[in-house]
């Protein structure tokens, strides 16, 4: 009987997610704000002209944004009185770009007062990061509402580097996210750098040890060295270190070359080999031959993430500036 409840519960939150994003146009703005992906993409030029690695940073807000309360652009807004946000939780305490956010926010509203949400400004930029960086281009679904309500103990929806395979896919699934959206979404690692802390547990601490034989043993041992050489202890908070290594500004497929010969930087990465699914997606796109499938595919799951649990209609709010509440 409980299993029944689990597996309703699912499929109708399953059903929410489809009729929310449902609700999303790719022509939202068509009328009311035509110029906002030129506004968005201006600033964007601009910007990773001049710092090519805040791609990376960009596509993970977003990310980020999308498993907390759906994409409402609650991971933007800051903490107020004795409420923290999920932007001064400890997952989302590395991620940085919010001001540019801000700025690109500023453009639109004064192309268009009061009608792009800071949802929508997300997901562009993530989209136009990842094109940028000589990604895949896709058509963003629009029309999102921001939300109101940003709880710091809410991230604990977020994948953590750490996790294994079963607790990867369970949190995807609360999300309507299936193997393959898993798979093809870990690549984002292609692009950005990670601070030591987040991976220094497979290279001194993985079962509790704290010494310099509790290793990871599914980590290639050269890479690990590497890693050693750069994250000399599990104190290194500062560090950072590029996931994809040679060509972190470049959105291609060095990731499933790097994750198929045990080169993946953080646990999650690694875990991608213990399922058969996922290990032959990674295997099949080690080898390069397949960049448009990828790209198409990478397309394809960050438009289903970009639909998940969305407000939308009279939902939410059009906020004026994305760290607040009007």
């Amino acid at each position: 009987m409980a299993s029944s409840r689990v597996i309703l519960a699912l499929l109708l939150a399953a059903a929410a997610v489809m009729a929310s994003s449902a609700q999303l146009d790719e022509k939202f703005y068509s009328n009311s704000c035509p110029s906002v992906e030129a506004v968005v993409r201006k600033e964007m030029v601009r910007a990773l002209g001049a710092a090519p690695s805040l791609a990376g940073p960009l596509l993970r807000m977003h990310f980020h944004d999308c498993f907390v309360r759906g994409c409402d652009g609650s991971v933007l807004l800051d903490s107020a009185g004795n409420s923290t946000a999920e932007k001064d939780a400890t997952p989302n305490q590395t991620l940085r770009g919010f001001g540019f956010v801000e700025r690109v926010k500023a453009a639109v509203e004064k192309a268009c007062p009061g009608t792009v949400s800071c949802a929508d400004v997300l997901a562009l930029m993530a989209r136009d990061a990842v094109w940028l960086s000589k990604g895949p281009f896709w058509a963003v679904p629009l029309g999102r509402r921001d939300g109101r309500v940003s709880i710091a103990n809410e991230t604990d929806q977020l994948p953590p580097p750490t996790a294994n395979f079963t607790e990867l896919t369970q949190m995807f699934a609360a999300k309507n996210l299936d193997l393959k959206d898993l798979v093809v979404l870990s690549a984002g690692h292609t692009i950005g750098t990670s601070h030591c802390f987040s991976f220094t547990d497979r290279l001194y601490n993985f079962t509790g040890l704290d010494n310099a034989h509790d290793i990871d043993p599914t980590l290639e041992l050269q890479y690990m060295a590497r890693l050693r050489s750069k994250c000399t202890s599990l104190q290194d908070n500062t560090t950072l270190v590029e996931m994809d290594p040679g060509s972190f500004k470049t959105f291609d497929l060095g990731y499933f070359k790097n994750v198929a010969k045990r080169r993946g930087l953080f646990h999650s990465d690694g875990e991608l080999l213990t399922n058969g699914f996922t290990r032959a997606y990674v295997q099949r796109h080690a080898g390069g031959g397949y960049k448009d499938e990828f790209f198409a595919d990478f397309a394809a799951s960050m438009v289903k993430m970009g639909g998940v649990e969305v407000l939308t209609g009279s939902q939410g709010e059009i906020r004026k500036k994305c760290n607040v509440v009007n």
